[in-house]
């Protein structure tokens, strides 16, 4: 009823950059939270980037100054502007939403497939 799409992975060189999109399609009443995590090869999980829908944004503090998150409440998207890429943020990026599809439903967790990042020369 709800799926959570993204677009914008890719091969860029170091230095470069690029912008993902994640949007949420569907039953979509309203999101709260919306984030970005990523995962390396061996290594866990962790959050990029995170927007609570109000005046609050968390930076990892390895993106700090680098990353920029950003949503249109109007179409259910989030995005997440990356520069001055480096080989270390190579990844799978997720995107995370907290969707409530009702009114007076309670906010649920979405994820996205996975969009894969790869920075090299």
């Amino acid at each position: 009823q709800v799926q959570v799409v993204e677009s914008g992975g890719g091969l860029v060189q170091p230095g470069g950059s690029l912008r993902l999109s994640c949007a949420a399609s569907g039953r979509v009443f309203s999101i709260s939270i919306m984030a970005w995590y990523r995962q390396a090869p061996g290594k866990e999980r962790e959050l990029v980037a995170l927007s609570n829908g109000g005046s609050m944004e968390t930076y990892a503090d390895s993106v700090k100054g680098r990353f920029t998150i950003s949503r249109d409440n109007t179409k259910n998207t989030v995005y997440l502007q990356m520069n001055s890429l480096k080989p270390e943020d190579t990844a799978v990026y997720y995107c995370y939403e907290a969707i409530k599809s009702f009114r007076y439903d309670s906010f649920n967790n979405y994820w996205g497939q996975g969009t894969q990042v790869t920075v090299s020369s």
